[in-house]
């Protein structure tokens, strides 16, 4: 039996090792064929790569910069792709020092007039006015619908009201929604700003998308409206983005921004410190979380709150109605009721942080506000830092106050203000979320955009994928390329009373010589045959010397421009653009002798 199992035992041996050497020679069999098929497919595919592949052509992106860069305000900027034409922002600036006279400064709109029929819409990130004030300017001449949230809509309606614009389309918008504008999806993206209701922007475009932050900063505990949408910025990232362009306000600052959170901290220290004072707070009118705190505290401490300033009580009024501002019942009061409560039990809130000539706390300092004076007892705090350029402004609004026994606490004192900009960690987590292909910094002076360049270069960007832009510059995107094109026109227009650009810079030039060396003008009637004198020349002086004390000079003067008209009269000159030059060389020389000073001569003659 053990015999007769041995032998069944090496038949099944057998049997398995030819089955193992077919399986063997099976496999052999099947790289072989896999490896003919590969050759096969590899002479294919060369043989089909010999033929040109067609490229589908890629619509690009044009962005145009008409304000916001290499300054502070004034955000414009307009974004093409075929033939449609969306501009985001639309802001003003304050004037600086030498712009005499001048109320604000907004865009040159040129590019959108001569483009006005390819503008399918505005869309605003936030209501401040450097992004809602050029807008009764522009609307003026190109009427588009405007697109933002409903604070922000809220607030440009108010505006366009005061100027009789009353046929806008306005449209409001919510966070996380989206408005379709030509061959544009423009999404809306909640941020955090020192304005509630403010986003950023995702502009959908053929050749990619572009996100546009707005101004923002990352804070984990707001005063209102949640945190920034961290999550919906990683969405896109993920996705991919062609480029970013983010606020670099900040960027030369380190570390993060403070939450709001510190400042009503700080409310509360101030007003515990304030018990017998008239508390007096000046801060931007558009602040409505800031005057959302200084209510609290009020409350808290048992005080009435007042408003002055007429962009104040407007922006309030809005904030108000709309639901962004919670005011406790009895607690507003009129600014002339302020005489019928003692000083300890009042707070007004007031505008003027920035030590604007007309503003209410301006007023106030140099004794000039009709309801409201101060001196001793009067507790100032000026919740806001200046705006670069403002910072003489304000410490002399300080240095008047101080003057008439205030005591004043501003932002380097305590933490009476936070800003509502992104610090260099907070943009370095942006720019990790969205992981852009490229990116231009916007908002901001020079030193302010080459900083972000840096912080972008630190985190592995390539400099030729950074574009540092001006105004009037123009960039073109698309996944392949990024390239500067020709610029369009841009500038600034001066806004002087009702004239808007009928200030320019001769004008200033000219103001600005009046007001440092004053007026000369010379007055004199000519026989309207030969050209002698007939009266005069008469000379009227301003700005230049007090007259009583400068007779002789003035007779000098005159005796200077007699003897012009005369030789003029004698060598038979009637021309008066050439008598009036040689009266302006000769009394200047004169002047420049015996007063080293330059004022404006202006000569007038009259034929009779």
């Amino acid at each position: 039996m053990s015999t007769e199992n041995n032998k069944k035992n090496v038949k099944r041996a057998n049997v398995n090792s030819k089955v193992k050497k077919t399986s063997a020679n099976s496999k052999k069999t099947y790289y072989k064929a896999k490896s003919n098929s590969n050759t096969k497919n590899a002479k294919s595919a060369k043989k089909y790569s010999k033929k040109p592949v067609q490229k589908v052509p890629v619509t690009p992106l044009k962005i145009a910069f008409l304000g916001g860069l290499n300054e502070i305000g004034k955000n414009l900027t307009v974004f093409e792709c075929n033939d449609d034409i969306v501009i985001i922002d639309c802001g003003m600036a304050f004037p600086d020092g030498d712009m005499l006279g001048v109320d604000l400064v907004i865009p040159d709109f040129t590019y959108l007039e001569q483009n006005k029929d390819r503008v399918k819409g505005i869309v605003i990130t936030h209501g401040h006015e450097d992004h809602i004030g050029g807008l009764p300017y522009l609307l003026s001449k190109v009427n588009v619908p405007i697109y933002g949230t409903r604070l922000t809509v809220g607030l440009i309606e108010n505006k366009l009201k005061e100027h009789s614009l009353d046929h806008v389309s306005l449209h409001a918008v919510d966070a996380g929604g989206t408005v379709s504008l030509g061959c544009f999806d423009i999404e809306l993206i909640h941020v955090n700003h020192s304005i509630p209701d403010a986003v950023g922007v995702a502009i959908h475009s053929p050749a990619g998308t572009v996100v546009h932050t707005g101004d923002f900063k990352i804070d984990c505990t707001p005063m209102s409206g949640g945190m920034i949408n961290l999550s919906r910025f990683a969405q896109l990232g993920d996705k991919g983005v062609l480029a970013l362009m983010a606020d670099s306000t900040n960027a030369s600052r380190p570390g993060y921004t403070s939450t709001e959170q510190t400042v009503a901290d700080s409310f509360d220290t101030l007003f515990r410190r304030a018990k017998r004072s008239r508390i007096i707070i000046a801060t931007f009118a558009s602040n409505i979380s800031r005057v959302q705190q200084i209510i609290n505290c009020a409350k808290k401490f048992d005080r009435k709150v007042a408003f002055s300033g007429r962009s104040m009580v407007n922006y309030m009024n809005v904030a108000k109605e709309l639901g962004y501002l919670e005011v406790p019942e009895n607690i507003i009061i009129d600014i002339d009721a302020l005489k019928d409560y003692p000083m300890d039990k009042i707070v007004l809130v007031t505008t003027g942080s920035q030590g604007e000539p007309m503003s209410a706390l301006s007023r106030m300092a140099y004794s000039d506000h009709r309801k409201v004076s101060v001196g001793a007892g009067d507790f100032i705090i000026i919740s806001a830092n200046p705006i670069p350029g403002n910072e003489r402004t304000v410490g002399n609004v300080v240095d008047e106050l101080l003057k008439r026994g205030c005591e004043v606490v501003h932002e380097s004192m305590y933490e009476v203000h936070v800003s509502g900009h992104a610090c260099q960690e907070e943009l370095k987590i942006l720019h990790s979320l969205v992981k852009p292909k490229y990116f231009i910094p916007v908002h901001g002076e020079q030193k302010h955009l080459r900083k972000h360049m840096d912080i972008a270069l630190s985190l592995g960007m390539k400099r030729q994928n950074i574009f540092i832009g001006d105004i009037g510059k123009v960039v073109e995107l698309t996944d392949d390329y990024m390239k500067e094109l020709a610029p369009v026109p841009a500038g600034k227009v001066f806004v002087d009373g009702l004239g808007v650009g009928d200030v320019g810079s001769i004008v200033l030039r000219d103001r600005k010589h009046l007001g440092q060396d004053g007026l000369i003008i010379i007055v004199a009637s000519l026989d309207v045959y030969d050209g002698h004198v007939i009266s005069g020349p008469d000379i009227v002086s301003r700005g230049f010397v007090y007259v009583r004390e400068s007779e002789g000079l003035l007779d000098e003067v005159k005796t200077c421009a007699l003897d012009i008209l005369e030789d003029c009269a004698q060598r038979n000159i009637h021309e008066w653009g050439v008598i009036k030059n040689k009266i302006k060389d000769d009394v200047a020389k004169l002047i420049l002798q015996r007063t080293r000073r330059s004022p404006m001569i202006l000569p007038i003659l009259m034929e009779v």
